[in-house]
């Protein structure tokens, strides 16, 4: 059996040239997503159900080159591998099929820069060597990789830090050895979401080894409360028609400005037209009102 000791001893580790770094200017950063550079892997976070699927399906087509339908400012484009695991094919060509007609002068272009392979009902765990090595070959030319979502590409437990780490470590050096970025889909803890702490960085469910180690950034994805209803003048019996996406986490530059979206018929999200009120919303809550005393008297 060979020595672990001598294996180390022999990989050809590269050093930085300290002169070089010292005296010339690098390359610009590449910036696949807001935050997330080329060859890092990210984490968008959210409860079940707020639609984090269609807003990653959403950056994959604006990765690969199709409209940018979330406003987030790709600075590139390029191949896309979303590889969703919780829902059947069925449901992701329901997906794309609402998605029709905004992207309909990209869909040529589409079918040549994105690829999605559903993988619902295969027992995918990264932390087997096989399926590492059979999931970094379909990542070899890619730009970004969708891991829809995390829970179901692994058999470890996700609240023990060495395991989380471990699993990272598949990721990142997938990320190395191809150039391409990873953006793993994750859910929000129970007790995050009841707090009312769903766009913190510990928001995240499990070990926090799956905030801390991710350098690629994390978003956060959360539906409207009724205190933002009254903030941005919503009614609140439409709130739940509306999430917020804030970059709860970003290594390289400053945090993405919070957007929010409405959630169209099929389930496409687009961006909302709304803005925060100075007055909290009091007069949207008194102009309801009124429109109400006024139906009384009629």
């Amino acid at each position: 059996m060979p020595d672990v000791n001598d294996s180390i001893n022999d990989l050809a580790l590269p050093r930085l040239d300290i002169r070089k770094s010292f005296t010339e200017q690098p390359p610009a950063l590449d910036f696949v997503l807001p935050g997330m550079i080329a060859g890092t892997v990210g984490a968008l976070v959210a409860q079940g159900g707020a639609g984090k699927s269609w807003v990653a399906l959403e950056i994959a087509i604006g990765v690969a080159g199709g409209p940018d339908l979330l406003g987030m400012q790709y600075p590139a484009q390029g191949r896309v591998l979303y590889l969703p695991a919780e829902d059947p094919a069925l449901a992701i060509n329901h997906r794309l099929y609402s998605a029709r007609e905004a992207v309909a002068g990209s869909i040529d272009q589409l079918a040549e820069t994105l690829e999605i392979v559903p993988l619902m009902g295969r027992a995918v765990d990264l932390l087997v060597p096989a399926w590492a090595d059979a999931i970094e070959r379909m990542a070899t030319g890619a730009r970004l990789v969708v891991i829809d979502t995390l829970r179901r590409f692994h058999s470890g437990d996700e609240n023990s830090a060495g395991e989380m780490a471990r699993l990272l470590g598949v990721l990142e050096g997938i990320c190395e050895r191809t150039g391409a970025s990873v953006l793993f889909l994750h859910h929000t803890a129970k007790g995050a979401a009841l707090n009312g702490a769903g766009d913190a960085q510990q928001a995240s469910r499990g070990s926090s080894v799956l905030v801390d180690n991710v350098r690629g950034g994390q978003f956060n994805l959360l539906g409207m409360t009724e205190a933002d209803a009254r903030a941005h003048g919503v009614d609140p019996g439409d709130r739940r028609s509306f999430v917020r996406l804030c970059q709860a986490k970003a290594n390289f530059g400053p945090p993405m400005a919070d957007k929010w979206y409405r959630r169209m018929d099929g389930g496409l999200l687009v961006p909302a037209q709304i803005e925060r009120r100075d007055d909290g919303g009091r007069e949207a809550e008194a102009t309801r009102a009124k429109g109400e005393r006024g139906r009384s008297h009629g």
